[in-house]
């Protein structure tokens, strides 16, 4: 009788009213989800209420699964509806499964405010969360303790302490950053371009609402000027609070300001220089389709990220995984060639994510392959980077050594534009 029992209470939602009243539609947009998320329907009731003038009151739904169930309750007169989904785990886990119809009932109710219960049933367990690398491939970790877990205007995000990575931060059931492993993407998501530039003064980060890569660039002395543009306050708010040992006091420091907008709208309103631009992001790709991430990955923006640099100024993103998302992997170079003369990728792994993790510089003319080891460290020594946990001259030089497989990937197998482009 194992299983994993979700609950959720949405309130203030700004679906249309027809969905809070009519019994028909209801049924239709779970069994919906249900097949979405790979669940077996087996079964349903629905039942419409009515108030004493005869005008309609709510619905009450339960839809029976092999794996058990998910149920349903809607005040029409509260824009507001209970949640309820559990599946037994007992042949096989179907924990990510309940995640992901929980959020597609959830994303179509489209509430302001969210709250949450997770229950595990049956015999005693680990505390399992599970992400999904592709369709066939998934991963889990054990969590030791959740600490907190709240729904945001834009996603749902999570802080929970385990013992391989200490304290995590999830948005969406996804990881995004840990206590012992964040040095390997950002670090190798700032220096490498931070390092190439001979004295980065302004940078735009978009995203990065951990703290993590400003805590990096605040480490280069020539660094006067920070704008962390991150769309979700509220995940700067519990990276303050819960996510400490990752940013260092750097979200407070006076270099650094915080703007709460949409990067794609930053970036298009704004005239301003930078020395460097950081997408620090979540991932574009999501259970349903949807993602924060998506505007940012497109080659409009891209143009409009280079128009944004200074003459040795340099854009920096993660890819994704190259084994298990080549054509996300693929397509993005494909539009960072398409608005720059020069595009840089490169790889780490990184342990919280399961898989090697590509990135990518793109620049009109600053070449971090260009710069020898001995300059490399020459710079590191300089500014003061000896403390880092996994960049070094050598890492330097070998990040950006491709193997075959990636090269196959490659839009331009000399990584590199045969015309230039200017920037419009």
């Amino acid at each position: 009788m194992d299983g994993l029992h979700l609950t959720a209470d949405c309130f203030d939602c700004t679906a249309e009213m027809s969905l809070f009243l009519e019994a028909d539609l209801l049924s239709a947009f779970i069994a919906s989800c249900v097949k979405d998320t790979g669940l077996a329907l087996v079964g349903e009731k629905y039942v419409s209420f009515s108030n004493p003038d005869h005008s309609p009151a709510g619905v009450t739904g339960t839809a029976l699964l092999a794996e058990s169930h998910v149920a349903l309750h809607t005040w029409p007169e509260l824009k507001a509806v209970t949640l309820d989904v559990y599946v037994c785990n007992f042949m096989q886990d179907n924990s990510l499964k309940a995640h992901q119809l929980l959020e597609l009932l959830i994303r179509r109710f489209n509430p302001v405010r969210c709250t949450r219960q997770e229950l595990q049933r049956g015999r005693i367990q680990p505390d399992l969360v599970t992400e999904a690398l592709s369709t066939a491939t998934h991963y889990r970790t054990q969590l030791q303790q959740r600490i907190m877990q709240t729904q945001s205007q834009f996603q749902q995000i999570e802080i929970a302490d385990t013992h391989d990575f200490g304290r995590i931060m999830r948005i969406d059931q996804a990881m995004m950053t840990s206590e012992k492993d964040e040095f390997f993407y950002h670090e190798n998501l700032v220096h490498p371009a931070a390092i190439t530039h001979p004295e980065p003064k302004t940078a735009l980060i978009i995203g990065g609402g951990d703290g993590g890569s400003s805590r990096q660039l605040l480490q280069h002395p020539s660094i006067e000027r920070i704008v962390l543009c991150e769309i979700d306050e509220e995940v700067v708010s519990i990276a303050r609070q819960y996510l400490t040992a990752i940013h260092q006091g750097a979200l407070d420091n006076a270099k650094v300001e915080h703007v709460y907008a949409d990067g794609f709208a930053y970036v298009q309103n704004s005239e301003e220089q930078f020395d460097l631009i950081l997408l620090d992001l979540t991932d574009p790709l999501s259970p349903d389709g949807s993602s924060l991430a998506a505007t940012c990955m497109t080659e409009d923006f891209f143009h409009q990220c280079c128009a944004r640099l200074t003459t040795q100024g340099m854009l920096v993103m993660h890819l994704g995984s190259p084994f298990y998302h080549p054509q996300r992997y693929r397509d993005t170079l494909k539009k960072l060639a398409a608005a720059f003369p020069l595009v840089r990728p490169y790889s780490v792994f990184i342990p919280l994510y399961g898989a090697e993790w590509g990135m990518a510089v793109a620049s009109m003319a600053a070449d971090p392959l260009a710069l020898t080891g001995s300059t490399v460290k020459q710079r590191i020594e300089h500014r003061g980077l000896q403390n880092c946990h996994y960049y070094n001259e050598q890492t330097h030089q070998a990040q950006f050594a491709i193997p075959n497989y990636l090269r196959d990937l490659m839009p331009d197998p000399t990584y590199r534009n045969d015309r230039e482009k200017a920037c419009v």
